[in-house]
């Protein structure tokens, strides 16, 4: 699985803290093994984010991403507390 990040992610990403990073890094090999794996909690968005799913990295942090059409690539679109989905 490929995964791309979006530019905006990759400037959320930078603000996060130091150990939410290392957690995060750790979800996505997770994520990488299996995106639906129960410790991830992924799930679909609603409403203007029907198009996006969501997956955990603690409790208070996500990652938005999308599958493309074959679902071998992976865009990530933005990262961060709840507020992300505003």
């Amino acid at each position: 699985m490929e995964i791309l990040y979006s530019t905006k992610f990759n400037r959320e990403y930078k603000k996060l803290p130091s150990d939410i990073k290392d957690i995060a890094e750790k979800q996505e090999v997770l994520f990488r093994k299996n995106p639906f794996d129960p410790k991830l909690e992924t799930h679909k968005l609603k409403g203007r984010l029907r198009e996006f799913l969501s997956f955990s990295i603690d409790y208070k942090y996500r990652i938005i991403f999308e599958f493309s059409k074959n679902k071998k690539t992976v865009y990530f679109h933005s990262v961060g507390d709840h507020t992300i989905y505003q």
